[in-house]
């Protein structure tokens, strides 16, 4: 199946689970935790709050080599944002693509995004693990702190704030 086929298969919507397509156009899915849903949520808030010159997509579909792949949060910048307006996936990473760690998700899966979304045009990736801890990568390296983002955390309380 292509992305748009799944995206408008009527057993495809509402359900609880992260969809996306491999190499060979296999549906997988995850279920999501609380905690997942967390720390997207507050990725998302941290980084709109940051910038106002792009805007943060959650479960930003990403068209690369090996199928559609979805980052848990994306920000792209308006100019970029502009040409991915009513597409069903895009043809090119975000500026940043952040993955939320799950249970299931391996260290060699994570490395293989890191490397699909540099490949369409990221210029940084961000993995989250499951205690909220953020570590920032470059295309070439990973980095201590973000050149996009240089105040966003490193750690992210699970305990919201009152």
């Amino acid at each position: 199946m292509d992305w748009a086929e799944v995206v408008n298969h009527p057993s495809l919507q509402d359900i609880p689970f992260k969809i996306e397509t491999n190499e060979f156009g296999e549906i997988v899915m995850n279920p999501v935790k609380i905690n997942h849903s967390f720390y997207q949520s507050r990725i998302s808030t941290l980084m709109q709050n940051m910038r106002n010159d792009g805007v943060t997509l959650t479960e930003c579909a990403v068209k690369t080599r090996l199928g559609t792949k979805c980052a848990d949060v994306a920000w792209v910048s308006l100019e970029n944002f502009a040409s991915l307006v009513g597409k069903v996936e895009a043809d090119f990473a975000p500026e940043v693509c952040v993955e939320v760690i799950s249970n299931s998700n391996t260290k060699f899966e994570m490395k293989t995004r890191r490397k699909l979304y540099f490949e369409r045009g990221a210029r940084e990736v961000w993995i989250c693990n499951e205690k909220g801890e953020v570590e920032f990568y470059s295309a070439s390296a990973r980095i201590e702190t973000s050149n996009l983002f240089p105040e966003f955390p490193i750690k992210i309380d699970i305990q919201p704030k009152q």
